[in-house]
């Protein structure tokens, strides 16, 4: 398998792999079987760097499976530890984007819901206020543009819990497009939703620079093709600078 094409790489040193996860690949391994992006990019670094035995990367974040975009590994296990240490402690930029149905009101708003998960079902509910077993969501939306009964949002997550943006824009009503799970549309091309993690920041493990990768989504795909690559970088700049303040 070549792996460039498939999974294009942002950036790479002797401690961090960014790369854009394409949707439909689960972030690790599940039940499914199906190939993953740590067995994918452990494969891949192997046969780059001509490598005997097992080759070491740490998950550091994960992407629901059918959302795609910027997604940071670590290489080595000190350096895993300093960013999941940076994702627990929020000193770890996320910012998206995504499409929605509907046209969410008001056209920007901070939401807070608490999110009940069904391990059963792997959906989560979010509630108004607090229950039992649930855990408190926070994300900024801004609408970002409207085509075919859709509108293009920036999102920026305060919080990150699973399914957080899938389940909070259904709750307000505006599901996103192709997720089927949450109210959404059924997608054209296959198992996949219109979400994209266009930026990761984070300070470097080993020199403490902040590092920023971005990427948009494909503009060929479904529903992304709506609006031009501007103006999807519009809004991604739009969601990064919530991220930033």
């Amino acid at each position: 398998m070549t792996m460039r094409p498939e999974i294009p790489i942002l950036y790479e040193d002797n401690h961090l792999l960014a790369v854009v996860k394409p949707p439909g690949i689960p972030s690790q391994g599940d039940d499914s079987g199906d190939p993953d992006m740590l067995t994918l990019l452990r494969e891949d670094l192997k046969r780059r760097y001509n490598k005997p035995g097992n080759v070491y990367l740490g998950l550091v974040h994960r992407l629901d499976r059918p959302a795609g975009g910027a997604m940071l590994f670590a290489k080595t296990s000190k350096a895993a530890s300093r960013l999941s240490d940076a994702v627990r402690t929020r000193a770890f930029g996320k910012s998206y984007i995504a499409v929605v149905h509907g046209s969410p009101k008001p056209a920007s708003a901070r939401l807070t819901h608490y999110l009940l998960k069904d391990a059963a079902r792997n959906r989560v509910t979010a509630l108004p206020g607090p229950a039992p077993g649930a855990k408190e969501a926070v994300l900024t939306y801004r609408t970002a543009g409207q085509a075919n009964g859709l509108t293009l949002v920036a999102v920026t997550l305060h919080t990150g819990r699973p399914h957080q943006i899938r389940a909070q824009m259904a709750a307000i009503g505006c599901p996103l497009a192709g997720d089927v799970k949450y109210g959404g549309s059924k997608p054209e091309d296959g198992r996949t939703i219109a979400l994209w993690s266009a930026m990761v920041a984070v300070a470097h493990p080993v020199t403490k620079q902040w590092m920023t990768f971005r990427s948009l989504p494909p503009t060929h795909a479904a529903p992304w093709r709506l609006w031009p690559e501007e103006q999807l970088a519009a809004a991604a700049a739009m969601a990064e600078t919530e991220a930033a303040e």
